[in-house]
């Protein structure tokens, strides 16, 4: 009885040093995690691209891809992931944008449902334009995992980030945010899995309609 009470002991002390180093790493990869978000700036004269492709999570990405397209940086623009009830004119009202520059040069994608889906997405609209440079226009937080998933998807594409500021990581208040520390541990979480599945060669979903039965193929969903 005594023997195992000694091996009980043991195996808890065991547990708990492996879960406080866990959660050290955890921490640590975390922390380093939002230092190179922090570090992440948009560049004032975006370097020379064939296109732009926003991932949609918000109409700040939208606006600020729409801006880069009106001041001639790319020849068109994509907008990733929309909702299939949001159309092209809805979406114009919204951003106050021109409607001869919806007409001429942006494409609405309604097919992604994640950001794996956004990457096979864009990998079409790639392949249909033949295109090998290309703008990524998507909040700070996000650019690690949609470059990873893009850069999968199409590996004979350079992809350029062009990040839109979701919180000032150089100061300590976000930390006493809770709605950011939220959105970042969760984005933290989604990258360390998504660089996990890709390590291990695992299969996932492709993340568009078309292939849960809900959709079109993605060639014709681009608007």
């Amino acid at each position: 009885m005594h023997r195992l009470r000694r091996v009980g002991h043991h195996a808890l002390r065991l547990a708990t040093i492996t879960t406080i180093i866990a959660i050290a790493l955890i921490a640590m990869g975390f922390f380093r995690f939002t230092d190179t978000i922090a570090d992440l700036k948009a560049s004032a004269t975006p370097s020379e691209v064939d296109a732009i492709v926003a991932l949609t999570g918000g109409y700040q990405r939208i606006d600020q891809a729409l801006d880069l397209l009106e001041q001639g940086v790319g020849e068109r623009l994509l907008i990733s992931g929309v909702n299939p009830s949001t159309s092209s004119a809805a979406l114009r009202r919204a951003t106050g944008t021109e409607s001869a520059t919806f007409d001429c040069c942006v494409d609405i994608g309604y097919e992604a449902l994640d950001t794996i889906g956004n990457a096979n997405e864009t990998a079409a609209w790639i392949r249909q334009h033949d295109y090998t440079r290309i703008l990524v226009v998507t909040n700070n937080y996000h650019v690690p995992r949609s470059l990873m998933e893009l850069s999968q998807a199409s590996p004979d594409v350079t992809f350029v980030a062009y990040p839109v500021t979701h919180a000032d990581l150089k100061t300590d208040t976000w930390l006493s945010d809770p709605v950011a520390l939220r959105t970042l541990f969760v984005e933290y979480a989604k990258y360390s899995l998504a660089r996990l599945r890709n390590w291990s060669g695992a299969k996932t979903a492709s993340g568009l309609r078309a292939d849960t039965g809900d959709g079109t193929p993605v060639s014709a969903s681009l608007r």
